[in-house]
């Protein structure tokens, strides 16, 4: 799963018409519809209604919090935080976790940061709800590796706790994207994305050749009237997953299927649908499988 080494550098330079804040409101809205509500945002209940339904104030700080699972750079996750969220950010590219954390300095807003794997990640307690979008689960190639992430969400949501994800789906991979070539030019960076699609297992593979101005040489370069720049590749691979898995991988984790919603129309989900949001619920772990290779908290 190694990615977003080199490329953590100019992730954002080629990201930056991302409708980060759109997905923001998305998602708060989604959370406010589907009961998760905390002090710090517009809808939360009074303090004292808050303290009246969970006297215990640990548990009220950890029905509070938010995960950010595969949080990046933490674009988003800075967004959520200031709209009052407790927010706690997990990725396992510790480049795109420096530049979260660089993000977080800047800000001054209050967000943990760890350097995990999703598929071993470990909390101190239990999460109000866990989001993970801009398809950080279509990274997970092996179904198992999937349904272990799930089992460990559910196993930290508090009790009634969200999952809301996001996933590119089969069609997007196989249809929309296929063996494509893109190439994107800036003054300062560029990329040439060579996309294969391998229909037997599924998989997305693209190839990055990006070049960056090495600002060492930047005044070499002015005396010559000449650019130089800097040469990286880069391989990523993902898996496209079709809703019908998503659902059983959900509810085999003990979680409860609530809602799909395709993320570019906000309205149901149809065959020709590319990225698909599931909303889904802890209820009480009473179906939760192989409880025994999970660590209880």
């Amino acid at each position: 799963m190694e990615a977003y080494t080199d490329f953590a550098g100019v992730y954002d330079t080629f990201m930056d018409e991302t409708p980060y804040e759109e997905w923001c409101e998305f998602l708060v809205g989604l959370l406010k519809q589907y009961g998760t509500e905390t002090d710090g945002c517009e809808q939360a209940q009074d303090e004292k209604i808050q303290k009246e339904k969970f006297p215990d104030e640990k548990l009220r700080q950890e029905r509070n919090s938010i995960l950010d699972l595969g949080c990046g750079t933490g674009t988003l996750t800075g967004l959520l935080a200031a709209k009052g969220y407790d927010m706690i950010g997990i990725d396992n590219s510790p480049e795109m976790l420096r530049i979260a954390m660089e993000k977080r300095e800047q800000s001054g807003l209050d967000i943990l940061y760890l350097l995990q794997d999703m598929r071993e990640f470990e909390l101190y307690g239990t999460v109000g709800a866990v989001i993970s979008v801009c398809d950080s689960l279509n990274y997970l190639l092996d179904e198992k590796d999937l349904a272990e992430t799930f089992r460990l969400v559910n196993n930290y949501l508090y009790p009634g706790g969200l999952f809301i994800f996001d996933f590119n789906t089969v069609y997007k991979y196989e249809v929309v994207i296929g063996d494509t070539t893109i190439a994107e030019n800036r003054e300062d960076c560029s990329f040439i994305w060579e996309n294969y699609y391998h229909p037997e297992e599924e998989i997305n593979e693209y190839d990055l050749t990006i070049f960056v101005k090495d600002d060492s040489v930047a005044q070499k370069a002015e005396e010559n009237d000449n650019g130089y720049f800097r040469r990286f590749c880069e391989n990523h691979y993902q898996r496209g997953y079709r809703l019908e898995q998503m659902k059983r991988l959900v509810e085999e984790a003990g979680m409860k299927f609530i809602e799909a919603i395709d993320a570019d129309t906000h309205e149901e989900v149809t065959e020709v649908s590319e990225r698909i949001y599931v909303v889904a619920r802890e209820q009480g772990k009473k179906n939760f499988q192989n409880s025994d290779n999970i660590s209880e908290v």
